[in-house]
């Protein structure tokens, strides 16, 4: 196995601001509803995969719906998704990611990427980052989301790297309790008080320095 960390990131939130986007087309989704979503509410929804948000709206609303018009919905939100970041680009990169990747490239860490997302590999090619990754989970890899942990177990079996070695750059509550539960490092990013259970916490990703993690 790999001595150096691995670095798994989080797509949403960690390497570029699609979460805005994710927002308002869950936003138009609730008006079906009579829902007015609140920036609170969205905060459970971060990380966590389609299904299981509309899950999370449809307790929210307490509203049934069939099985056909689930999968409706949720083809719905995702075309709606879709248009919003058809002109995403490096440019939409968060501050600091590109340069923490390329320079942990040429000092051979491994760099995995899981996300609740099944658009993580599109948008990684449309931000020129695909590859540099040794190792893509997305929400198409998984059969549970997080907070279930299945997904980070599988970025370390692709990088064959023990899970106590891998560092987890999250955004989200659930990101963090999933990394937790097989004893990754996780380190936090935003300013939500719900990240406070990852390792470390960072308000901004730019404040986080390679160098930190050199004798991890």
């Amino acid at each position: 196995m790999n001595n150096l960390p691995t670095f798994i990131f989080d797509l949403d939130g960690v390497i570029t601001d699609t979460e805005n986007y994710h927002f308002d087309a869950w936003k138009i989704i609730c008006l079906k509803f009579n829902y007015n979503l609140s920036k609170e509410n969205n905060e459970e929804l971060k990380g966590v995969s389609r299904s299981k948000c509309l899950d999370k709206i449809l307790k929210w609303t307490k509203t049934n719906i069939s099985s056909n018009e689930f999968n409706e919905i949720l083809k719905e939100k995702n075309d709606i998704y879709l248009s919003k970041i058809s002109d995403i680009n490096a440019s939409n990169i968060i501050k600091g990611v590109d340069d923490f990747i390329i320079n942990a490239k040429k000092q051979k860490h491994l760099i995995a990427l899981y996300s609740s997302s099944k658009n993580a590999k599109f948008i990684l090619n449309k931000l020129q980052l695909h590859p540099y990754f040794d190792a893509i989970v997305d929400g198409n890899s998984v059969k549970s989301s997080k907070p279930d942990p299945e997904g980070f177990i599988l970025a370390s079996k692709l990088t064959n790297t023990n899970p106590k070695n891998c560092i987890v750059f999250e955004d989200s509550e659930a990101g963090i309790i999933a990394g937790n539960k097989i004893n990754m490092t996780t380190i936090g990013i935003g300013n939500s008080s719900k990240l406070n259970i990852a390792n470390k916490v960072y308000k901004k990703f730019e404040e986080i320095s390679l160098k930190e993690f050199q004798k991890c």
